[in-house]
């Protein structure tokens, strides 16, 4: 198969009407690949244009997949049925696409991942499929599967072509997920070269300089990009939330709420993303005996209102974090109830976000609660996974850290050293990590003298 043809190649006679709806859904793709605009509004246009129109209906699919919209659903089923009708064989690529997403319409993530990675390996060019299956594998937590995957296809690019900038960013970003941190930082400046207001390379410098804990570099390199990504891109609130994380880091509580109640707590009531970045954020002040009252409530307002049947673990989990700090039962019941329960007879293993996401929902209840030692209890079940939550290993931090403040709180001082240990281990420029192995030495000299 010819490795150089576009992801929307002409599947019916070309005529200068076909010529302008390519032309729009590459456009589309363009602002998918690169975060900015509402790629899915344009897809709507150009099938409200022609909806008969396959590659539009294969671009709202992989729209859907990608964001993991429980609410399109509806939409995706009609897409589906649209390109199966219009492309039957099913050796036909937009067909392919078709039996990819209806993989993940069925609720089965991991098959979706694999075919259309598969596609990618038939046609490396095709950016959608890479881009939807890039997406998934994070999802999923396949971090290797991740950067493997962009990997073998990299030979098939060069800087010539349209949407390289973006392939580059994609691969730096799953080079960052696995520790991989100076190629990730030099991917993604080689992204940023070509495109210097790419908000997904700048989102993975900003990931290697905090997993690094540069807090000045990275606070400095935000505020330099801060053009391109602080408005019209799908990453500007999770930036800033990286912005807090920086100065939390510095141990600084004050601009960190400053940046929560400027550029994070404003999110779109329905954006479920910007709200897991508010709650993570509120959550790691929690963990500082930082007073947010005020804005716990207000975002537990919110998380309220959303319905969060169908919705991924990791936002129910986020949506539990402002439900236990504001001692809302009902809520957290709901919450608890719209998760998966583990069937321990089904001899398949539950996708790791799904085996994570109850017992961590436990533990969130019982430290707000005060209740420390059940919070151990449950999070030591699930620790060999708490570094796949469904998000980045930056996002999934939030486990370990709460793991560890609970064991200083209940006094489990060896466990405690053991978990501060390891974090030093990790990120011994943390300022942060720091703090944590000062207050341990602070505890232990107090229990030696009492």
């Amino acid at each position: 198969m010819n490795a150089t043809v576009g992801p929307f190649e002409a599947t019916q006679m070309t005529t200068p009407a076909n010529l302008d709806l390519e032309s729009r859904c590459e456009h589309t793709l363009e602002l998918l690949l690169t975060h900015r605009g509402n790629p899915s509004a344009e897809v709507e246009r150009v099938l409200a244009d022609d909806p008969q129109y396959v590659p539009g209906h294969c671009l709202r699919a992989a729209l859907i997949v990608r964001a993991d919209k429980a609410s399109g659903r509806s939409r995706l089923a009609d897409s589906l049925a649209a390109i199966e009708a219009a492309c039957p064989d099913v050796r036909d690529r937009m067909h392919r696409h078709a039996a990819a997403a209806r993989a993940w319409l069925d609720g089965d993530p991991a098959l979706a991942a694999e075919r259309y990675g598969a596609i990618v390996g038939d046609w490396p060019s095709d950016l959608l499929a890479l881009a939807v299956a890039h997406a998934l594998d994070f999802h999923l937590g396949q971090r290797r599967i991740m950067r493997d995957r962009i990997a073998r296809v990299l030979p098939a690019w060069t800087a010539a072509m349209p949407g390289y900038a973006s392939v580059l960013a994609m691969y730096a970003f799953s080079l960052e997920e696995n520790g991989e941190y100076d190629l990730a930082e030099q991917m993604a400046k080689r992204a940023l070269a070509l495109d210097a207001r790419h908000a997904g390379a700048i989102h993975v410098v900003a990931h290697v300089m905090e997993m690094q804990g540069r807090v000045s570099e990275g606070l400095a390199f935000l505020s330099a990009y801060e053009s391109a990504w602080q408005d019209g891109t799908d990453l500007s609130i999770h930036l800033a939330w990286h912005r807090a994380l920086f100065q939390l880091d510095a141990n600084d509580a004050k601009p960190a709420l400053a940046t929560y109640d400027a550029r994070i707590s404003v999110a779109r009531p329905s954006d479920m993303t910007a709200l897991a970045d508010a709650s993570a954020l509120l959550w790691r002040l929690k963990l500082r005996n930082i007073d947010v009252s005020v804005r716990w409530r207000q975002l537990a307002d919110r998380w309220e209102k959303l319905a969060l049947t169908g919705a991924r673990p990791f936002y129910i989990v986020h949506a539990m974090m402002a439900f236990a700090a504001t001692s809302r039962t009902e809520p957290a019941a709901q919450a608890l109830g719209a998760l998966q329960r583990i069937d321990t007879a089904d001899p398949s293993p539950p996708l790791t976000e799904d085996a994570l996401a109850l017992p961590f929902c436990e533990a969130l209840l019982a430290f707000a609660s005060g209740d420390y030692r059940s919070c151990i209890v449950s999070l030591t079940r699930v620790r060999h996974i708490a570094n796949q939550c469904g998000g980045s290993v930056a996002q999934c931090d939030v486990v370990h850290l709460t793991f560890t403040e609970a064991a200083i709180r209940a006094g489990a001082l060896r466990l405690a050293e053991a978990l501060v240990a390891e974090r030093v281990a990790e990120r011994p420029a943390s300022r942060l990590n720091r703090l944590l192995r000062r207050r341990l030495r602070v505890e232990s000299q107090h229990r030696a003298a009492a």
